[in-house]
């Protein structure tokens, strides 16, 4: 028997594990990588939303309040909160834009205004 060639059942064993470890390391850098591909598109896109939302607002007139402009519809499940903060005896308006993805908060976007 010993004349004979082949791998024995040990080394076949050992070769499907290595095997095994590799494949699943490499599943786990591509979940890993798909979970940071998604998280930078969702804040790409917030941060998009974020900067219309705070040009809109400066085109608008000086207020205590503003309305967000509508969200296209490719922005679906996304949301903007605008808040406003008068400073320097009513002359400057700081702008918090607040932008949300299914109610979860993503990014917060400020600026200044003033008034003209």
């Amino acid at each position: 028997m010993k004349s004979e060639k082949g791998f024995s059942l040990i080394e076949v064993l050992i070769a499907m594990l290595l095997l095994g470890i590799v494949g699943a390391a490499f599943l786990v850098a591509l979940i890993g990588s798909s979970n940071a591909m998604i998280t930078a598109d969702k804040l790409a896109t917030a941060k998009n939303v974020a900067e219309t939302q705070m040009e809109y607002v400066k085109q608008q007139q000086y207020s205590s309040s503003y309305t967000p402009a509508p969200i296209p519809e490719e922005y679906s499940g996304y949301s903007a909160v605008i808040t406003t903060l008068a400073m320097r005896d009513n002359n400057i308006e700081k702008i918090s834009v607040l932008v949300k993805f299914r109610d979860v908060d993503v990014l917060t976007l400020e600026d200044y205004k003033v008034k003209r």
